[in-house]
């Protein structure tokens, strides 16, 4: 339920900055080749929401396992091949997830001192998106990595199914 709920909040969010963008970045260029004029913050302001917009998809991504993978290999190993794989994979993520987030937490409150130059938004707020992707990745990490040690993780989910361009 709760998972549900994030997931479509997270949608809902992705394409409202999406919507932002696109009518920001089209507004400008519309108003520098009609009217020689343009939109002061818009530059800024689209690639703070794309950051956002990149990392919320990303943590999207992760939570319905679609990541790119190389499970060409571990598809043909054994069961216990696929789950140590697996283990050592969500392991290795994890540790990158938690460095991510401690140099994201330290970035975000050295950033809430700056501003940015033209909006005048809080860097920090903007480098808040790395915090937000790397504690929820590390989390969906952690729910996995108890499923797979406590035995709940079916087979079929110890490699990704990314299928293939042919299909």
């Amino acid at each position: 339920m709760l998972s549900r709920l994030f997931e479509r909040g997270a949608n809902v969010l992705m394409i409202a900055m999406m919507a932002v963008m696109v009518a920001l970045v089209f507004g400008n260029v519309v108003l520098r080749y009609a009217f020689n004029s343009g939109i002061v913050f818009s530059e800024e302001a689209s690639r703070f929401v794309f950051m956002w917009l990149t990392l919320v998809g990303a943590l999207l991504v992760m939570k319905d396992n679609a990541h790119l993978g190389m499970s060409t290999v571990v598809a043909r190993l054994g069961e216990r091949g696929q789950r140590l794989c697996r283990g050592v994979a969500d392991l290795g993520a994890l540790a990158c997830c938690l460095l991510l987030a401690h140099g994201s937490w330290k970035l975000v409150v050295i950033g809430m001192d700056d501003r940015a130059p033209v909006t005048g938004v809080p860097i920090g707020l903007v480098y808040a998106c790395l915090l937000v992707s790397s504690v929820g990745m590390a989390l969906m990490l952690v729910g996995s990595l108890w499923r797979l040690f406590t035995g709940r993780m079916a087979r079929e989910e110890l490699v990704a199914d990314t299928g293939s361009a042919g299909e």
